[in-house]
């Protein structure tokens, strides 16, 4: 047997919508508190809107706040920028010499390689210049 929990906001005795997790119940609870509050406002504005028209204002408002809230404290809106079209170059020809290895991890790479073999060789003559000095002293 499966457990299934729901989340139900419940406005005025009035199922409003269901959710699979508690957070996502409490920001629409918490956006719908927003509305009533902004329906409220309007309300009170003495505006000549119909009660559906105040109601679906408060609520595009309360959905949008995160974008209405910065137009309130007198900033520009931030436009939504429109993605440019990914242009995929020509294909290259399949057949092609092994070049050296790009980019910045290949550069590494060839650096700890020559980093290596340099240090072998000061190794082999330090071992070299100590034996000579070894036998200098005998």
């Amino acid at each position: 047997m499966a457990v299934i929990v729901k989340y139900i906001v419940v406005r005025n005795g009035e199922e409003k919508m269901t959710f699979a997790t508690k957070k996502e119940a409490d920001t629409h609870d918490k956006m719908l508190d927003i509305a009533d509050n902004l329906f409220d406002f309007l309300e009170n504005a003495k505006t000549k809107l119909t009660e559906a028209q105040l109601e679906e204002i408060s609520l595009i408002m309360a959905q949008k706040r995160e974008e209405l809230i910065p137009i309130l404290r007198g900033m520009k809106p931030k436009k939504k920028s429109v993605s440019k079209p990914v242009v995929k170059p020509a294909a290259k020809p399949a057949a092609k010499p092994a070049a050296k290895p790009a980019g910045k991890a290949a550069g590494k790479a060839a650096g700890k390689a020559a980093g290596k073999a340099a240090g072998k060789a000061v190794a082999k003559e330090g071992a070299s210049t100590i034996k000579e000095k070894a036998k200098a002293k005998k």
